[in-house]
């Protein structure tokens, strides 16, 4: 579920990401209707909790997989809430990157494309590094959430055999677990986002 959420939620994401910085007030290519537009859909998303998220778009989740309960119904939301996340994580990264680097592609005469490809995103790679780390954490979060549904996983084991059965060691496993996933995941993310920083 993680896996396959985090790889279209940030084929999804990061494109999104990038438009909201490109067509900002100041960005490259400004243009205030797609910006406000795709600003207001992300917040939208942004705004809900996973767990009504999960339940609002039902019906959209039995059109696209044509089920709502299991693991393969789980994904269709967890992509949904991640996607919008992951564009907030790489606007905010993008517009770390000092406006003097887009200055001096647009002095070379470079393209639009050629200033997002060759002087934006490798900038920004180590804190889209980091960005994609905090996305990852945030998203078992929410799969846990999905055992709600069926979804399997470690939220599911919860559930069924901690939480419907009073069975306290369980649950406190599920969370020692989640802890040391959070902790390999986050060490990962900084070793990588610091080596492409050369810090």
């Amino acid at each position: 579920m993680v896996s396959i959420s985090l790889f279209i939620g940030a084929v999804i994401g990061l494109p999104l990401g990038i438009l909201l910085v490109v067509t900002r007030g100041n960005g490259i290519k400004p243009n205030k209707i797609v910006f406000f537009v795709l600003n207001g859909i992300i917040n939208i998303f942004r705004s809900l909790p996973f767990i009504i998220l999960l339940v609002a778009i039902t019906p959209f989740t039995r059109i696209i997989v044509g089920q709502t309960y299991g693991t393969t119904a789980a994904i269709v939301p967890l992509i949904v809430y991640i996607a919008p996340f992951i564009a907030r994580l790489v606007e905010s990264s993008l517009l770390e990157v000092g406006q003097e680097i887009i200055e001096l592609g647009k002095s070379l005469d470079a393209s639009m494309y050629q200033i997002i490809r060759y002087f934006l995103l490798p900038e920004a790679f180590g804190s889209l590094i980091l960005a994609l780390t905090t996305a990852t954490i945030g998203l078992i979060g929410a799969t846990a959430m999905a055992g709600t549904i069926g979804g399997g996983g470690i939220g599911n084991l919860a559930i069924t055999y901690g939480y419907e059965r009073f069975n306290t060691s369980v649950i406190i496993l599920t969370v020692i677990i989640l802890v040391i996933i959070v902790q390999i995941i986050q060490s990962i993310g900084n070793r990588m986002a610091k080596k492409l920083r050369h810090e």
